[in-house]
């Protein structure tokens, strides 16, 4: 959770640091207030003289020496002077930044004397016991993903031990370059030592999908898309334009275009030409 400003003033109470432990409630940052504490001072001294106008004003009703709207008035004047003491003092309360619930620091952004405007961000902020996952899944096997799915999750830092962890949430949308979206973990039982941003490795437990794996020297490339040569029975080269998926080593997917006992032509390319008989090599 990432912890604002909701006022803006210089920093004058910052006694935490990345790691740090602290307890739901706890000032985490304190903000100067003085201007905020003149103004309350000043609002309730106006909200007292109010309320002590009502009560003269009553005391001059009931002698009929004031008129009810002159009361009434007054009465409307109390109401507006405790909304300003009220928003006064939910304003001071924001300059002291509080701990939404027991965690840790796990970012700290700025330091004691720094002025900040509203909505700054100051702190990051997390429960340990609910640390999320994030990692990178291809487009390709997002659909099969579902939420609540299981997981087996490594951190690095903690050894070549697997916790089992379940797909929290997936991000419905794509990073544009690699095409990838966010997939979101959580650890059914934290184990000690994990902390926020220690690098891990997760293995999803999707069900098994059969692939068309070609070489990847055999795909081939040019203004029109993506293509390969296959063999005919004749012994001719024919194109057949496909469309490639993952890349896994020396190989990649073919999601269509090809089908399983396609004879594809792997090397040789120059010079070959729809129809061009073939001369098969042994490798």
């Amino acid at each position: 959770m990432r912890l604002f400003s909701q006022e803006e003033g210089r920093i004058t109470e910052l006694n935490v640091f990345e790691g740090d432990l602290a307890s739901e409630g706890e000032v985490l940052v304190g903000l100067e207030d003085d201007l905020l504490q003149a103004e309350l001072d000043k609002a309730r001294a106006t909200l007292a003289q109010k309320a002590l106008d009502v009560q003269r004003l009553e005391d001059l009703v009931a002698k009929r020496a004031a008129s009810d709207a002159e009361l009434s008035q007054a009465r409307t004047a109390v109401a507006v002077a405790g909304g300003d003491v009220r928003l006064l003092e939910t304003r001071l309360d924001f300059t002291r930044i509080r701990a939404p619930f027991d965690g840790v620091i796990i970012e700290r952004l700025v330091e004691p004397g720094d002025f900040v405007s509203k909505n700054t961000h100051l702190l990051t902020f997390a429960d340990p016991e609910s640390l999320i996952a994030e990692v990178y899944a291809s487009e390709l096997i997002l659909p099969r993903m579902a939420v609540g799915d299981p997981a087996q999750l490594r951190i690095d830092a903690l050894g070549a031990v697997a916790f089992p962890a379940r797909i929290l949430r997936i991000h419905p949308s794509l990073e544009q370059t690699s095409r990838q979206g966010i997939v979101e973990l959580t650890l059914e039982d934290p184990p000690a030592g994990v902390k926020a941003g220690q690098f891990v490795r997760v293995t999803l437990e999707t069900a098994a999908v059969e692939r068309l794996l070609i070489p990847f020297r055999a795909l081939r490339r040019d203004r029109d898309g993506e293509f390969v040569w296959l063999l005919t029975d004749a012994g001719q080269a024919a194109r057949r334009t496909v469309r490639s998926g993952l890349q896994t080593a020396d190989r990649i997917e073919i999601l269509e275009g090809l089908a399983p006992g396609d004879r594809i032509i792997t090397r040789g390319f120059l010079g070959l030409s729809e129809g061009k008989t073939v001369k098969v090599v042994p490798e």
